[in-house]
């Protein structure tokens, strides 16, 4: 799971591609309305758009009336190892500042 976690945390590292992930959460989009929503040329939405594939994070659709027509969503339950880790650190961290409070709290009295 870490992989898959590595994964999407490094395509979401990129300002754009985030953009581009919030974009495509509203509604699936063109490849061009995307570079003008985000104000990119062509080339650079293509790499981050490649890199959020590699990720698994965004999949890329043809519409049955045009092939040459690219569409691109977000993947269902892409996210789900990303959501179940940041589950498992939020309760270790809990955890640990509970702790953490009741030491400070102990040397008080």
């Amino acid at each position: 799971m870490s992989a898959s976690v590595d994964r999407i945390l490094a395509a979401l590292a990129d300002p754009h591609r985030r953009r581009a992930v919030e974009l495509l959460g509203e509604r699936p989009r063109r490849a061009g309305e995307l570079a003008s929503a985000l104000d990119l040329p062509a080339p650079a939405l293509s790499r981050h758009l490649r890199l959020l594939k590699a990720s698994g994070l965004v999949e890329e659709r043809h519409p049955e009336f045009d092939a040459r027509v690219r569409i691109y969503a977000l993947k269902d339950g892409a996210m789900a190892d990303l959501k179940q880790w940041v589950a498992r650190t939020e309760t270790m961290w809990t955890a640990q500042l509970s702790a953490f409070k009741a030491h400070v709290e102990k040397e008080d009295r």
